[in-house]
């Protein structure tokens, strides 16, 4: 697989914007060359356009090298760059597994992609012939996402690497939730797979959300397309010096993540032993997708008790769902007590 043969044109050809703290890295005692105000350092000064120290503490906790890191504002801006990146307003396409994160689509829409949707099984297993069978010439990249959102469920390792293997485009494994999973990362197939990007993030595990700092993963020739395509200072100062504390963290992290998935068996088997609830999902993320008797109803009088879950009765194969995140043991048996009240 030729790798530039996939990039739009125009990208492969262009010249990315020069940036003062691109042309030069290393110390100095005066810089007169980014036209910053001179006081009120550090903030006056423009951040590391390549977020370099984070980088390296992301490589040292993951074991994959620096140079395969790309980082952005949130995953969304890793999803939109890769749509910015391969695929061809009004020509290319894209294929999803569905139901799954609504972002893939939106992003799609916004850069005038299709986007071809094909669902999962009855037992949300991944269709990887039903994929292949719905791309053609145009399809730049496949979307999976696992552990998959709103379903919860973590998807085999060799299933997504056969489908890297026969799709002759960009796989791209989504893997939010992937701390709470026991199934293992796809990153450490990213050696051997050319064609394969892993996007990963603070957000949950790592308690960041509000920070807004995504992690996409792949080879080095894909990095530096990504790094070409962005915005100079995508990542701000203050996003990095955070992301350096936090990622310092990690034994912390690790014990937080450990901590959720006791209250996730712990929330398990309380629900399951609710009049109201009628089927609970298996799960290797921090939520739980569960089917109840009426989930317009249960939502709206959760609601009404200041307790807010995600109704997902409107998703495809999702009727009669909510989607419940695992929360704090208190927040769960606070949960568990108020639908305890529904119907009396």
């Amino acid at each position: 697989m030729n790798i530039q043969d996939l990039v739009r044109p125009n990208i492969r050809q262009l010249v990315p914007y020069s940036s003062a703290r691109s042309e030069f890295t290393g110390a100095a005692s005066v810089f007169l060359d980014a036209n910053e105000n001179p006081f009120n350092n550090p903030y006056n000064r423009y951040p590391d356009p390549l977020q370099r120290e984070v980088k390296a503490l992301i490589s040292q906790i993951r074991g994959i090298p620096a140079e395969n890191i790309f980082l952005g504002v949130g995953s969304d801006e890793c999803i939109d760059v890769v749509y910015r990146t391969f695929c061809r307003p009004g020509i290319d396409n894209v294929v999803a597994m569905s139901p799954s994160y609504g972002m893939y689509e939106v992003c799609a829409d916004i850069n005038d992609v299709a986007y071809r949707r094909v669902p999962l099984t009855d037992d949300f297993f991944l269709d990887a012939d039903a994929m292949l069978a719905a791309a053609d010439s145009c399809t730049k990249v496949m979307w999976i996402c696992s552990p998959n959102n709103p379903t919860g469920n973590a998807f085999p390792l060799d299933v997504i690497a056969g489908l890297c293997s026969r799709f002759q485009g960009f796989v791209v494994v989504v893997e939010e939730y992937i701390d709470f999973s026991s199934r293992g990362s796809m990153l450490w197939h990213l050696a051997a797979t050319p064609n394969l990007i892993v996007m990963q993030t603070l957000s949950k595990a790592w308690g960041s959300a509000a920070v807004r700092l995504g992690i996409a993963f792949a080879s080095q020739e894909i990095i530096d397309i990504f790094n070409k395509v962005k915005y100079p200072y995508n990542v701000n100062l203050l996003t990095q010096r955070y992301a350096v504390d936090i990622l310092k963290r990690h034994t912390e992290v690790t014990a937080w993540v450990d901590r959720l998935k006791e209250n996730r068996t712990a929330l398990i088997a309380a629900l399951s032993g609710l009049p109201c609830v009628c089927h609970i999902y298996p799960t290797d993320a921090n939520f739980v997708l569960v089917r109840v008797t009426d989930a317009d109803a249960i939502y709206d009088f959760l609601r009404s008790r200041g307790i807010i879950v995600r109704n997902r009765n409107r998703v495809e194969k999702c009727l009669g769902c909510l989607r419940i995140t695992v929360g704090t043991a208190d927040e769960n048996a606070t949960l568990i007590n108020t639908l305890l009240d529904y119907g009396k």
